[in-house]
C-alpha cells in the first residue's frame, strides 16, 4: 500500500539558481507571454508597492484561512533566495504576515513573499523595502492554529504552483513558470524583446501601422476580401 505523503515536504528539486539570474532579466510580462500567455497570477495579487520586484524558486504553503501557523512553519524551512508562495485561499479578513514575520523573511534571506491573502504594517514593509505581493492589507491579526502543508503544489491566484518552480513578479503582478520548462522559454524570451525593441524602434520613425492587422480583421470578418483600412 503507497504510504501517503507527509504535509510538510521537506526536499523538492528548485529551480537552479543560475536559470533565475538569467530569467529574472525579463519582466514577467515577457515571460509570459512565451509560456503561452499562461502563468499569470489573477490581478488581485498585486506588489505592495509598484517598485518592488521579485525572483526565484517557489516555496509552497497552504495554510486555512486567517491562520499563519505554517507560514512561521515554511520559514523555518526555506532555503535563502526561495519565493514563499501562500495560499491564504483569497482571504482579506485577516492579515497572515506582517513587519515581524517580514523582518525574519529578510534576515533568512527569502527573496520575497506572494500571497493569496492579506498582509499589514504596509508602511514598514514599504520601508525596509522587502517585496510583497498580496491581495490587500487588514489590521486584523492571524490565529496560530491550525494545521496546513509545505511543499505541495498550491492554487494561487488562479495557477497551480509547484515547488520549485520559477516565479518573478513586477509592477504588472506574478508569473509563475514551471520549473522543467524555463530553460526552454529563455532563448524565446530573448527574441521577444530583440523583437519589440525593433517594433517600438519603427514606430518611434513614424511606422506605427501594424503589419498583420488588416489581415486579422478580415479573419475576423470585420473587413471584406481586398479592403483595407
Amino acid at each position: 500500500m503507497k504510504q501517503a505523503t507527509p504535509d510538510i515536504v521537506r526536499n523538492f528539486e528548485r529551480v537552479s539558481a543560475d536559470l533565475v539570474k538569467q530569467a529574472s532579466q525579463y519582466q514577467p510580462a515577457i515571460m509570459a507571454d512565451v509560456a503561452g500567455r499562461r502563468g499569470a497570477l489573477h490581478g488581485r495579487i498585486a506588489a505592495l508597492r509598484p517598485r518592488m520586484k521579485l525572483a526565484g524558486p517557489a516555496f509552497t504553503v497552504e495554510v486555512r484561512p486567517g491562520d499563519n501557523l505554517m507560514i512561521h512553519a515554511a520559514m523555518a524551512m526555506a532555503k535563502p533566495g526561495d519565493v514563499l508562495v501562500i495560499d491564504g485561499k483569497g482571504d482579506q479578513t485577516a492579515a497572515l504576515m506582517g513587519t515581524i514575520m517580514m523582518t525574519a523573511c529578510r534576515q533568512l534571506g527569502i527573496a520575497g513573499v506572494v500571497i493569496d491573502g492579506a498582509v499589514r504594517d504596509s508602511l514598514e514593509i514599504d520601508e525596509m523595502d522587502f517585496p510583497v505581493f498580496s491581495v490587500g492589507m487588514n489590521p486584523n491579526g492571524p490565529t496560530k492554529q491550525v494545521g496546513g502543508r509545505i511543499g505541495h503544489p498550491v492554487t494561487v491566484g488562479g495557477v497551480t504552483v509547484h515547488p520549485g518552480d520559477f516565479v518573478i513578479g513586477d509592477a504588472d503582478g506574478v508569473v509563475v513558470v514551471e520549473r522543467d520548462k524555463l530553460e526552454s522559454l529563455l532563448p524565446l524570451a530573448a527574441k521577444k524583446v530583440a523583437d519589440e525593441s525593433a517594433r517600438i524602434a519603427q514606430i518611434k520613425q513614424g511606422k506605427t501601422s501594424a503589419s498583420w492587422l488588416d489581415a486579422a480583421l478580415r479573419t475576423a470578418g470585420v473587413l471584406k476580401e481586398g479592403e483595407s483600412l
